[in-house]
C-alpha cells in the first residue's frame, strides 16, 4: 500500500502568504519608512511575486492600511473598560493610547497610512468603514455609559466629546510637538471632563 499523499491546501498558503506580506509591509515601513516602501521590497521580504500583492490589494496604502488593521485582529473586540468611573476608565484608555502611539510596531504604519489617507479618499472612506467608525463606536458606547450614570451631561454631543479627547494628542502625535506622557493623557481627560460634567 502506498503512502497517502497529501494535496497542499491553498487557503492555508494563501493566509500564510498574505501574513507574511503584512508583517513584511510592517517591518519595511519601520526601517525605511513610507516614502522608501516599494511593493517589490514587501514581495522579496515576504518571498511572493508582486501579482501576488496586487492581487489582494491595489495601492502601496492598502497594504500599509491592512498591515496596521492586522495589528488588532484577535483582539477581545472594541469595549471600553467599565469600573462604573469614567474619570477612571478614560485615563486609562487615553493613557494606551498614547503608549501605542509610541510604540515602533504601530508608530510608523500609523504615520503611513495618515500620509496615504491624506492623498486618497476611497482608502480615507475604507479606513472610517473598518477601523475609525467602530473605534468611535465603542468609545462613545462607553460615554453613554457614563451619561445614563449621570457622571456626563445628558445633553453632552459624544462626538464632540471625542474631539475633545483626541483631537489634541492627536495634533501633538501628529506635529511632534510635544511628548505623549502618561501625565498629558491625564491632563486632557480632566480639562474634556470639566466640559462634559452635569
Amino acid at each position: 500500500m502506498s503512502p497517502e499523499v497529501k494535496t497542499p491546501d491553498p487557503a492555508r498558503r494563501s493566509e500564510r502568504s498574505r501574513q507574511a506580506i503584512l508583517q513584511a509591509t510592517r517591518e519595511l515601513v519601520s526601517e525605511v519608512g513610507y516614502a522608501k516602501l516599494s511593493i517589490e521590497a514587501i514581495a522579496a521580504r515576504a518571498g511572493v511575486g508582486k501579482q501576488t500583492i496586487y492581487r489582494w490589494w491595489r495601492s502601496k496604502g492598502a497594504v500599509v492600511f491592512d498591515s496596521f488593521l492586522a495589528l488588532s485582529e484577535g483582539a477581545d473586540g472594541m469595549a471600553l473598560p467599565d469600573t462604573g468611573d469614567i474619570e477612571t476608565d478614560l485615563k486609562a484608555v487615553l493613557r494606551a493610547t498614547v503608549a501605542e502611539f509610541a510604540d515602533p510596531a504601530f508608530e510608523a504604519p500609523i504615520r503611513a497610512l495618515n500620509l496615504e489617507i491624506a492623498g486618497d479618499p476611497e482608502l480615507a472612506a475604507q479606513y472610517r468603514e473598518k477601523l475609525a467608525g467602530p473605534v468611535d463606536e465603542a468609545k462613545k458606547e462607553r460615554l453613554r455609559s457614563a451619561q445614563r450614570a449621570g457622571q456626563i451631561a445628558a445633553d453632552a454631543d459624544l462626538d464632540l466629546a471625542l474631539e475633545l479627547l483626541y483631537a489634541p494628542l492627536y495634533q501633538r502625535w501628529l506635529l511632534r510637538s510635544g511628548p505623549l506622557t502618561a501625565e498629558y493623557a491625564d491632563a486632557l481627560v480632566g480639562h474634556a471632563l470639566r466640559a462634559l460634567r452635569p
